[in-house]
């Protein structure tokens, strides 16, 4: 499948983002999504997933904050609310091996 990211920007802290993975290509059933972090410096680091049956589950920095939700087979969105300076990174979806390029998240204090 070939994986894309859009949604990233400036938002200011406190402020809500919403980013979505968009899959292509030959797809045959709700396959589970990733969602991960890189901040500059940093290692890539686990943030969301949701299952093919739906079932979500958050790193514990997000909880709460963070809200990934299936629109269709081939889309899944990222809701981030409450963000923080933290939060700021390049955000990346992860799906059956395959990485999108990322979407930029920048959180201005």
């Amino acid at each position: 499948v070939l994986v894309v990211e859009s949604g990233g920007g400036l938002v200011q802290a406190g402020g809500s983002l919403t980013l979505s993975c968009t899959i292509s290509g030959r797809i045959l059933s709700s396959y589970a999504f990733d969602w991960y972090r890189q901040a500059p410096g940093k290692q890539r680091e686990w943030v969301a997933s949701i299952g093919g049956s739906g079932h979500t589950n958050y790193a514990g920095f997000v909880v709460g904050r963070f809200t990934i939700a299936r629109e269709n087979m081939q889309r899944v969105r990222l809701q981030m609310d409450t963000l923080k300076s933290e939060d700021a990174a390049v955000y990346y979806c992860h799906v059956r091996g395959a990485w999108g390029q990322g979407t930029q998240v920048t959180v201005s204090s």
